[in-house]
Formats: structure tokens, C-alpha cells, sequence
């Protein structure tokens, strides 16, 4: 009677640790498919519309687009200038416009966006610096706004010049596929 006693606690011991194997594999199974949230950190102390830093969980995709620049908005002007292009504000809701409309094309919003960098060229009627409060005038257009408050880790940085002599924008950004 001892022996069959001792096999039947060693069944049962047995059997409870298959059951308690299978209830944390599922458990665990059913808590890695729950898609997890990406988390934008605040700049503390500042009304900068930018991430101080955004976290992406490795269960989601990021699609990086290639860097986007601005449509022709006066046609009448040669193709090379400043003017066919518009000052720094209008150069920079094109660029956005633009953004915006292959992130619908893949199924996805600027409030998916995570990552963005900015180059500007040195504006001549700014005596040759970058016209960052007019970035700022089309960006906030886009970020920062009651209707898309997700705001993105950004760096903004001016460069002597773009391949298009009339070009004073060029964005690239990086979108989590939520």
C-alpha cells in the first residue's frame, strides 16, 4: 500500500506541474500577443512640441520613409530657385503635406510618427541662417495640435545646401505601424 501511495503523490505532484506549466505558457502567450503602446516621454519644463524620447516596443513595425521634399508652389519661377518653392514655412507644410499623404498610402497618420529629421538650408533672407521659427510656424500645423497630439523624438539641423539650389527643406521620419 505504501509503494502505490508514493507513485500516486509522485502522478499527482507530476500532474500539477504540468498543469501549472501549461497555465504560464498560456498566460505568458496571451500577454506577449497584447501589442504593446509606444511611449512618448516629455521634454520636463518646456512647451517644445518634441519627444524628449519615445520608447517602441519590439512587437511593433517602423517604417522609415525617406527624406521628403517640398512640391513647386509658383510653377512661373525657374525650377533651381527659392521662389518656385516658397520661404522656409511653405517649404515645410509641403514637405508635411507630403509626409502625411505616403503615411495614408500605407495605411498609416502622422501620429505614427516617432522620428524625425529635419535639415534646413540657410534661408538668404535671413542672412544665410536657417529660418527656424518658420519650421516651426508649418511644423506646428502638424504636431502638437488638439487633433494629433503625438509628438516625436525630433532633431533639426541646418546644412550648407540640398541637391535642388531652391530647396531649404528636406524631412525624413521613422512611423510605428499601430
Amino acid at each position: 500500500m505504501h509503494h502505490s501511495s508514493v507513485k500516486l503523490r509522485k502522478t499527482l505532484f507530476s500532474l500539477l506541474i504540468g498543469v501549472g506549466l501549461v497555465i504560464t505558457l498560456i498566460s505568458t502567450t496571451a500577454h506577449s500577443s497584447q501589442a504593446q503602446t509606444v511611449v512618448r516621454h516629455a521634454i520636463p519644463n518646456s512647451t517644445l512640441p518634441i519627444a524628449l524620447a519615445v520608447e517602441v516596443p519590439a512587437d511593433q513595425t517602423v517604417v522609415y520613409l525617406s527624406g521628403q521634399v517640398p512640391a513647386v508652389a509658383d510653377p512661373n519661377q525657374p525650377e533651381t530657385s527659392i521662389e518656385a518653392y516658397g520661404d522656409t514655412k511653405t517649404q515645410t507644410m509641403s514637405v508635411l503635406t507630403k509626409i502625411d499623404e505616403i503615411l495614408k498610402g500605407l495605411n498609416m497618420s502622422m501620429s505614427d510618427v516617432v522620428k524625425m529629421q529635419v535639415f534646413l538650408v540657410g534661408a538668404p533672407s535671413k542672412g544665410g541662417n536657417m529660418d527656424f521659427a518658420g519650421f516651426m510656424e508649418g511644423y506646428t500645423q502638424f504636431f502638437g495640435t488638439a487633433a494629433q497630439p503625438n509628438l516625436p523624438a525630433r532633431s533639426t539641423m541646418q546644412v550648407s545646401a540640398l541637391v535642388n539650389p531652391g530647396w531649404l527643406v528636406e524631412i525624413e521620419v521613422a512611423a510605428v505601424r499601430s
